[in-house]
């Protein structure tokens, strides 16, 4: 019988009692993955994809550090009897094997579109893969299907050579309209996308609590969707200073101090952002990075009536102080925003990334990721000390696998 062949895979190791105690990934072999429409009658819907580029998500480093995802890790390994988890969520690749059935999951509307999914396609796809059978899913709310999977955290992920996914998740990327490194992060530009359209931006004055990289891009957004003030808050100096050229007006240096609770509002960021509004605090407010107390600083420095957007995601409790006079009394509302509206948040990703007049896949390409330079890492050079260097240094940072 001829070997299995052998491919690359970052993966982490969850044996029970383990989780505390370690940090990090690990570069591992494992097998290539197949179809096999009679082991498996999946794979008549499923594709092997030739990963391209991977990027890292902020759910990514959650992992590295044990800060989250912890009980969905565990549980789905549990479940599927093992102890490894291949991870990784963003991606872009290329099609080289589809099952049987993959072709009618597609049509085309026009017979001129280039843009197919077929064997050789350039894609991109969405990291939750849903059911299509609950009530969520059948009201065409994918995005809070009761039965999601996540790839990376509950199922095995894309940080690898090749892998095997649901060909239902996958988007087609036309390389002449977004290159394939911007491509690769479209998930996460998604959850920004998803974000700043919950609410009407024209004409508001937005605060973001948190540059990291979908704080970053929900900047662009907020802009191009046309708020009047973006004021951006964070404790990253060199964060804020790119922020500013990502086209905020005000940026606000959070500073560490002693608290009586950590889920305590900063009073001088508060402070600022009522000031630099007026008086009258923002129309929206968006939670960006995760702690309690950034929920808390976007609570506080809404006006009344206005919106807070709570997309960051730490594992834990939450304590809102004083809640019903902070947001009932107030009259505020708060949107939970969780992944993407499958697949409407892509078609408005696409239509935005591909217009070239409003500069955002430029800027993210040059000013986030600085054109690959120290931000495009080499996967098959990966080393737990380089990669979390990285990882440090920059608001986001993409594998080069097979390009």
């Amino acid at each position: 019988m001829a070997m299995q062949r052998k491919v690359k895979a970052l993966t982490i190791d969850v044996a029970k009692g383990e989780w505390e105690k370690s940090r990090g990934f690990v570069m591992r072999e494992v097998p290539m993955p197949v179809l096999d429409e009679k082991k498996n009658p999946d794979d008549a819907l499923s594709v092997v994809l030739k990963i391209k580029y991977a990027g890292v998500c902020g759910s990514d480093r959650g992992l590295w550090y044990r800060t989250a995802f912890s009980d969905m890790v565990h549980d789905s390994l549990s479940r599927e009897g093992k102890s490894v988890r291949i991870t990784g969520h963003e991606f872009v690749g290329e099609i080289v094997a589809m099952g049987s059935m993959v072709q009618r999951l597609y049509y085309d509307l026009d017979e001129m579109n280039p843009v197919k999914i077929q064997v050789g396609s350039l894609v991109s796809g969405d990291s939750h893969v849903t059911c299509g059978r609950c009530y969520q899913c059948r009201l065409g709310e994918e995005h809070v299907c009761l039965n999601e999977a996540i790839l990376g955290i509950s199922i095995d992920g894309i940080f690898a050579e090749y892998v095997k996914i649901p060909a239902k998740n996958l988007w087609a990327i036309d390389s002449r309209r977004i290159r394939a490194e911007i491509a690769s992060i479209m998930d996460p530009f998604g959850n920004a996308v998803h974000a700043t359209t919950a609410v009407d931006m024209r004409g508001q004055r937005v605060a973001i609590m948190g540059a990291g990289a979908i704080g970053m891009f929900s900047i662009l957004l907020a802009r191009a969707f046309g708020a009047a003030k973006v004021i951006v808050a964070d404790v990253n100096p060199a964060n804020l200073a790119m922020a500013k050229r990502l086209g905020a007006h005000e940026t606000i240096l959070i500073t560490k101090k002693k608290k009586e609770h950590a889920w305590d509002a900063d009073p001088e960021v508060v402070e600022r952002v009522i000031e630099l509004t007026y008086g009258k605090g923002v129309d929206v407010s968006m939670e960006m990075a995760g702690p309690p107390s950034s929920l808390n600083n976007c609570i506080m420095c809404t006006r009344r009536g206005g919106h807070v957007i709570a997309f960051g995601i730490k594992d834990g409790d939450m304590t809102i102080p004083d809640f019903s006079r902070s947001v009932i009394v107030r009259g505020l509302t708060v949107h939970g925003i969780i992944g993407r509206r499958i697949f409407g948040t892509w078609q408005i990703a696409q239509r935005v990334l591909s217009d070239k007049t409003n500069g955002i896949q430029e800027k993210i390409w040059k000013v986030m990721l600085k054109e690959g330079k120290g931000t495009v890492l080499d996967f098959k050079k990966f080393t737990p000390a380089s990669f979390e260097k990285a990882m440090e240094k920059y608001p986001k940072i993409l594998f080069r696998i097979n390009a």
